[in-house]
């Protein structure tokens, strides 16, 4: 069966050929099939459409052409494992599988390989430790941000105090959905609330009864770490039972227009976190209508652009496409390997001022990464789900995480990752 698999990895990946000019290549891990597309296809087309927009505007990065050859995983460890595989001879600089399950299995490998791992706001947290993981980057933010960030919103959604509140945390029964199952007990404990955690088996698409136990607890609040069809229903089921929508909150992958539209006017009020602006109110879209769309070199449908997945994807690839500007700048050539290219994660700095020059004001946060910090600040805002006009709306601003509960928990994590796989620290 795996013999089966790899050749329809190397027929897809022949199919997208290698132009001999082509220096730069940055595989894109993604998932087009199955219960989880919903989320891959528009991710993908972001990731896809930003390194076109550079080639076809820049030349590529520093003169060089970027390659993206596309490998389908369906969300599917064995499958991702099977793509990096597959791949990683070509010349791979960095990869972003978009999956949780398929980080874990990569982080050991890609290590021993020599090749960057960049896993924003999903994959093992604890990552955030560069003087563990040298070779992962998950900056600006990740899953133990976003749950410290929601409990502080909720803070002051009650008037400062959580004491005696009750919270429900519906999960993705996977690596993934219990990331953030840790910290939520922490803060528990340091705010006083209740917390009840409602595991709900892949794919997600029968939730009655986790949502009949939500209907008899009565929580105050429900947070829920979903991904693809899941969120869907469990947005529909919430306004089945009418939970409150604008007392469920989902971390950022169960925040799209696909997993709110379904449910019509029930959606309505529902909240999700965000590292970044959605929309396409900034000018890169301008460049991106000029030399990718109009030509029709785009990579998916003319109805994802702006929207929030595609506009995580673009993201994605924006800090790779910078990551790599920095390693030729210090390597002093275009033609950076993947060892200059983790050098390039680690000296990277996104100012406020270089999101503007590359038509993205006020999209997401600054950071600056250190050896030891590949975590960045960590900040998300929270949106809001308008009905009737058929978008999101920002109700905050960043809101940083709470550092004092999450660095120990970081520091326990990768110290005991280290110790099995037998690491000295690194940063000294």
């Amino acid at each position: 069966m795996k013999k089966t698999f790899a050749a329809l990895v190397a027929a897809a990946i022949t199919a997208t050929a290698l132009p001999a000019s082509a220096e730069l290549v940055v595989p894109n891990l993604s998932y087009r099939t199955g219960p989880f597309a919903a989320g891959g296809i528009p991710y993908a087309d972001g990731f896809n459409d930003y390194f076109t927009l550079l080639n076809e505007r820049d030349g590529g990065i520093g003169g060089e052409k970027v390659v993206v050859p596309e490998c389908e995983t369906a969300y599917n460890t064995e499958k991702g494992v099977e793509c990096y595989e597959s791949t990683k001879g070509m010349g791979a600089l960095a990869y972003n599988p978009l999956s949780t399950g398929i980080t874990y299995q990569l982080i050991p490998k890609m290590a021993a390989d020599g090749i960057t791992l960049y896993t924003p706001g999903y994959g093992r947290t604890s990552a955030a430790n560069g003087k563990v993981f040298e070779w992962v980057f998950n900056y600006p933010a990740n899953y133990w941000d976003g749950a410290s960030v929601a409990v502080k919103y909720l803070l002051d959604q009650s008037g400062g105090s959580l004491e005696g509140k009750k919270i429900t945390l519906l999960y993705h029964n996977s690596a993934y959905g219990k990331e953030p199952i840790r910290t939520l007990e922490e803060l528990a404990k340091k705010h006083g609330f209740k917390l009840t955690t409602l595991p709900i088996d892949s794919p997600g698409q029968e939730q009655k009864s986790q949502w009949l136990q939500v209907r008899r607890d009565k929580p105050d609040y429900v947070l829920f770490w979903g991904w693809g069809v899941m969120n869907q229903v469990a947005i529909q089921e919430a306004a089945n039972i009418k939970f409150p929508m604008d007392h469920f909150i989902g971390i950022w992958w169960s925040g799209s227009e696909n997993d709110v539209k379904p449910a019509g006017a029930g959606a309505n009020g529902y909240k999700a976190l965000t590292m970044h602006g959605v929309g396409t109110d900034y000018p890169i879209y301008a460049d991106l209508k000029k030399y990718v769309y109009d030509p029709g070199k785009a990579s998916g449908p003319a109805e994802a652009e702006g929207s929030v997945i595609y506009s995580r994807g673009m993201y994605a690839a924006v800090v790779i496409a910078e990551a790599i500007r920095k390693a030729q700048e210090l390597a002093g050539h275009a033609n950076v390997n993947a060892a200059e290219v983790r050098n390039g994660f680690e000296a990277l700095e996104i100012t406020d001022a270089r999101m503007a020059e590359l038509g993205l004001p006020n999209f997401g946060q600054p950071f600056a990464a250190t050896c030891a910090d590949h975590g960045g600040p960590g900040g998300a805002m929270i949106q809001q789900w308008d009905a009737a006009a058929g978008k999101w709306t920002l109700v905050t601003g960043f809101i940083a995480p709470d550092k004092e509960v999450l660095d120990p928990l970081i520091a326990a994590d990768s110290e005991a990752y280290a110790k099995e796989a037998g690491l000295t620290e690194r940063c000294k």
